[in-house]
């Protein structure tokens, strides 16, 4: 076997090997706080109809992420600052480089978090335009919004956001030694704000986007589907409009709008290709 199937195999195995442990933290957390705050009645997520599409997603996702993450930081370094050297690569983006390398980690990370939320915010809502929403579409795909439903994401949407926004900004300068911590934190905050809760956060909901606050952008277009594009931080939604969170209400219609879109992942991922 040649060296780069070789590394992608070893690849896999080591990003399985960090996100089961993970998985099992976040699934025993959500079975309970599910149970006792949901904010739909429903089955328990394991019962959940197309669990294995997301459980798919939820083992692929990463994978994907990272080799593709990894694959455009070499490409960028060899185009953009002519490095071609392996060892040369790796130093360089080692600890980062230029002036955002010599901020100090914690506000590099969270420069991070905003500058990255920020680009999302504006690519999330791009995919809910045009020839985009095909593929944005398999994300809200799922009836049923549950924690694990977070990865369910078609990879050339994947790649036109949060893998983009990662590669410009370690490119940038940004140390990849931000990841320490920036990298569980999203994890956990993606699967909290998909989770079955009936939690707002009060005030702070204007802070942090909440359950509530993301299960509205999962409603039909016509309802909510079309507000809420920030994944972290509220804060870009109320700038530009597209804040939702009705006094009294709860979201509770998921996924109808996309009626067509298969269930197992082979036709989601197909999908935009044949419509």
């Amino acid at each position: 076997m040649s060296s780069l199937p070789m590394e992608v195999v070893v690849m896999l195995g080591e990003t399985i090997e960090k996100v089961l442990p993970i998985t099992i933290v976040l699934a025993a957390v959500f079975s309970v706080l599910s149970h006792f705050w949901a904010c739909n009645p429903a089955e328990p997520w394991w019962r959940k109809r197309e669990l294995t599409t997301d459980i798919v997603y939820w083992f692929f996702v990463p994978v994907f992420a990272r080799v593709l993450r990894i694959g455009l930081l070499v490409l960028g370094a060899g185009v953009i600052f002519k490095i071609h050297d392996a060892d040369e690569l790796i130093a360089f983006y080692e600890n980062g480089h230029g002036p955002l390398a010599q901020l100090p980690l914690w506000l590099q990370g969270l420069l991070f978090l905003v500058l990255s939320d920020f680009m999302l915010y504006w690519s999330h809502r791009l995919f809910h335009g045009g020839e985009f929403w095909k593929y944005h579409a398999v994300h809200h795909s799922s009836e049923e919004i549950e924690w694990i439903s977070a990865a369910r994401f078609h990879p050339v949407n994947l790649i036109l956001g949060t893998i983009a926004a990662d590669v410009i900004l370690l490119m940038a300068g940004i140390s990849p030694n931000v990841m320490i911590w920036v990298g569980p934190f999203t994890t956990f905050h993606s699967a909290f704000v998909h989770a079955n809760l009936n939690w707002t956060l009060g005030p702070f909901r204007y802070v942090l986007a909440t359950p509530v606050f993301h299960r509205w952008h999962h409603t039909p277009i016509d309802d909510g589907g079309n507000t809420n594009f920030a994944g972290t931080f509220p804060i870009w939604d109320i700038l530009f409009g597209t804040f939702r969170m009705p006094e009294g209400r709860i979201p509770d219609n998921y996924g109808k709008d996309e009626a067509e879109m298969p269930g197992e992942i082979v036709g989601q991922l197909a999908f935009p290709f044949r419509h």
